[in-house]
């Protein structure tokens, strides 16, 4: 049995990395979002936050809700997200637009509640992880790690600091999404463009 490849071919002929499919949003959001460098605390607090929702779902399920997502947590402003009470938890909880889990919901409430508190700069803090830049890119699926020694590392000093869902899976994630590694494989159109 041979491994799956790492690329797809779209309709608009361009090589992506195989994971986007054939889904129109997920190669939008692959070719204009995924690896590209994000800065902005209230963006990263959102990406971290969606990361963290994410968590035991695919991308394209977040995707897809980020609408709402944004809508029913203010933009991912940390003052209005800490505001939020336990009746904002009760509506949240009945918003079939979003993910309904409470611990991840609370999570974000907490984290940005977190963040005030310390006074954190969020976009400081992610990027002080940043790794030097790989010698070479990712050929095969086996390749790609699904945690490294600094998304461990940033987990555990946001998890120190107070922070929920912060793990160090979701935080390799949230250093591909963000731009602090390139992923994009061998081949993908991305890659080319970037070097």
């Amino acid at each position: 049995m041979t491994a799956p490849t790492p690329l797809v071919i779209g309709d608009d002929t361009l090589p992506r990395c195989a994971w986007v499919g054939t889904d129109p949003e997920y190669q939008r959001y692959h070719d204009e979002e995924w690896g590209v460098a994000l800065h902005g605390t209230s963006k990263v607090f959102e990406k971290m936050s969606l990361e963290g929702f994410q968590a035991g779902l695919s991308w394209i399920t977040i995707l897809r809700k980020r609408p709402a997502f944004r809508e029913r947590f203010h933009a991912f402003d940390l003052a209005r997200v800490a505001a939020m009470t336990e009746d904002d938890v009760r509506s949240l909880l009945q918003d079939a637009r979003i993910i309904r889990h409470r611990g991840k919901i609370e999570a974000v409430i907490g984290n940005a509640r977190t963040a005030l508190e310390h006074g954190d700069d969020l976009d400081e803090i992610l990027w002080s992880f940043q790794p030097a830049p790989r010698a070479t890119r990712f050929s095969t699926w086996a390749e790609v790690p699904a945690v490294t020694e600094e998304s461990t590392a940033l987990s555990k000093h946001l998890k120190r600091r107070g922070y929920r869902f912060v793990g160090p899976t979701t935080m390799y994630a949230l250093m591909q999404s963000a731009g602090l590694v390139d992923d994009h494989f061998v081949g993908c159109w991305r890659a080319q463009s970037q070097r």
